[in-house]
């Protein structure tokens, strides 16, 4: 099972296995606080397209499809957050503020068509 939730809300028991999937370590948190146990920066948007996205809405469509295709050239991760999410419960974790335009939703996506 895997799970979205922003970095900065209260970890859960629930969240089961924290993985932040941002290239950034998000402002203002220690590790302690934001109780990651993997931080798979490798997993994330490369700089170039999380630069040119920007979190602008207008852009979400394209930016899904450049995300996408730059997942495909990272299967090792994807079967490693897959074999992952067979053991525990995970929740990608990510510090965007927009919880409707970001990298985990489109992430979360690509993991569970896989299946």
């Amino acid at each position: 099972m895997v799970q979205l939730k922003r970095v900065y809300e209260k970890p859960s028991r629930k969240d089961g296995t924290r993985i932040l999937v941002d290239r950034l370590w998000p402002r203002g948190l220690t590790k302690e606080d934001a109780a990651v146990k993997i931080w798979m920066k490798e997993v994330a948007p490369s700089t170039e397209l999380r630069k040119w996205f920007d979190h602008d809405p207008e852009k979400w469509k394209e930016f899904q499809s450049r995300y996408r295709k730059e997942l495909k050239e990272k299967t090792d991760l994807l079967d490693s957050l897959r074999q992952e999410m067979k053991e525990h419960t995970v929740t990608l974790v990510y510090g965007a503020r927009d919880q409707e335009h970001n990298a985990a939703i489109v992430l979360k996506k690509v993991l569970e068509e896989q299946d």
